[in-house]
């Protein structure tokens, strides 16, 4: 759900997320929650797909997932590298916490809910 940057494979970043009102991700900032599938949609499409936007790097470190009991959702927690440019100005998030939560759905497994944030101690 990162790497797909890289080469802008928005298809593929769409087909591995919930594409209902189930789709949740909290952001570092209070202004980018995003509720439901329409409207990440339309983030990635006015926003990463733009020419002012290219990844650069990322890294997933310290990967941990735990699957419930009935083996239809898991959750994951990460520390996750995450570089691009704008317009030329480089920028992004080291260290960020990032969770979330996936459901295996007609045997795939997809994300439903994310969560970044920081340390502030």
């Amino acid at each position: 759900s990162i790497g797909w940057a890289l080469t802008k494979d928005i298809v593929h970043l769409f087909s591995i997320v919930a594409q209902d009102e189930d789709f949740f991700i909290f952001h570092p900032d209070s202004k980018s929650t995003i509720i439901g599938f329409e409207a990440f949609k339309q983030l990635g499409e006015r926003s990463w797909m733009t020419d002012a936007f290219k990844a650069t790097d990322f890294a997933v470190k310290e990967l941990r997932i735990n699957f419930s009991t009935s083996g239809l959702v898991a959750w994951y927690s990460a520390f996750l590298d995450d570089h691009a440019e704008w317009n030329g100005k480089p920028g992004g998030w080291d260290n960020a916490r990032w969770t979330g939560v996936l459901e295996k759905r007609d045997g795939k497994w997809i994300i439903v809910q994310m969560h970044f944030s920081f340390a502030t101690d």
